[in-house]
């Protein structure tokens, strides 16, 4: 495939005891500057998959290749968002990310850390807090300054497993708009899980759907039709969306169960007007 960045082949994870695996011949590959997310059940391996990708954890089988080199283990090449926000306690925003920042560049001084952790900090509009420690934001700014520790570090890819899902949906909404400026900004790769099928329309320009496990699979592979320049206030007045949220959510409801088995590879689907 043209401009290809990462390539996963036949991953399978199967936890000792367990009996079947988790998922079985996981297949995808993603564009440089793409933005995939994955959805599926829970139970079906969304997040094993992505440490997979971060290096986090080892498949049963299966391999990932990025940028023409296997995945072996952690690299500052990946950045990965957790659910929760993971900042140290006794740091303050800056000091959070430039932690960060001098793990990838050991070699700057200190002025030049500080200058580039202003730069990403005020991208996420944190700038007014960059002194504060976390108990003193609240959750969408906690999840904003994990954003900005991402993506000061300049991955190859950033890796999302569901940043958003325990905000409110106001503060969900204003950190989605958020990463899609920052995105448009910087042309990042992102990977993201997500149970949320209106935020994957909003923000992925292909949705993998994952059958149900046990051996669960990529059963489809949606393409997101609507234009790049999505924005969250005007999503419901594009004729593509309904289209496109009702096949997803077709998916998860019927279809998912009944897919979990069939082993044919997953073709891109490209929702019929």
């Amino acid at each position: 495939m043209p401009n290809e960045f990462l390539r996963i082949e036949a991953l399978a994870k199967t936890y000792p005891g367990a009996g079947e695996a988790v998922f079985d011949g996981v297949d995808f590959d993603i564009r440089r500057g793409e933005f995939v997310c994955i959805v599926g059940h829970s139970g079906c391996g969304k997040t094993t998959i992505l440490n997979v990708l971060a290096g986090l954890e080892q498949a049963s089988a299966g391999h990932v290749f990025m940028d023409g080199r296997e995945v072996a283990g952690p690299s500052l090449d990946r950045g990965v968002v957790f659910q929760g926000h993971a900042l140290m306690p006794w740091l303050t925003v800056r000091r959070n990310v430039a932690f960060a920042v001098r793990s990838r560049w050991p070699e700057w001084n200190a002025k030049q850390v500080d200058a580039h952790v202003e730069e990403f900090v005020r991208l996420v509009g944190l700038d007014h807090a960059i002194d504060k420690k976390p108990q003193a934001l609240s959750g969408g700014m906690k999840q904003r300054v994990g954003i900005a520790r991402a993506f000061a570090i300049q991955p190859k890819m950033l890796l999302l497993d569901e940043p958003f899902g325990a905000l409110d949906a106001l503060t969900r909404g204003t950190i989605q708009d958020e990463l899609l400026r920052i995105c448009a900004q910087t042309h990042q790769t992102v990977f993201m899980i997500t149970h949320d099928v209106d935020e994957a329309i909003l923000l992925a320009d292909r949705i993998l759907l994952m059958s149900n496990g046990p051996r669960a699979r990529v059963a489809e592979i949606v393409v997101n039709t609507m234009p790049r320049d999505r924005q969250r206030a005007t999503l419901h007045h594009d004729p593509a969306y309904y289209r496109i949220r009702n096949h997803l959510v077709d998916f998860l409801v019927s279809r998912s169960k009944d897919l979990s088995h069939g082993r044919a590879p997953a073709q891109p689907v490209e929702v019929s007007p």
